[in-house]
């Protein structure tokens, strides 16, 4: 069975990969536009998008430790 399709305006910012039109729903792949969207069923692409995900997960934990090890260390200063 064919997943729905998602409407456009379904989707909220902080679901799109990096600003790009790549969404993840429903354990699927959406590329998504004002027009339409469209289910990306490419295993290769599919597994590009994972891997651009979990990279970019990866970095943005790296920036939250970096700041909050930042933030304790202006704290002990105090």
């Amino acid at each position: 069975m064919s997943p729905r399709t998602p409407a456009f305006s379904s989707f909220r910012s902080t679901e799109r990969l990096a600003g790009t039109p790549a969404v993840r729903r429903g354990g699927h792949w959406w590329l998504v536009a004002s027009t339409g969207s469209l289910l990306a069923s490419d295993p290769a692409f599919t597994g590009e998008l994972d891997r651009l995900a979990t990279d970019l997960a990866a970095a943005d934990r790296a920036v939250a430790e970096v700041v909050a090890s930042r933030t304790a260390q202006q704290g002990a200063r105090r």
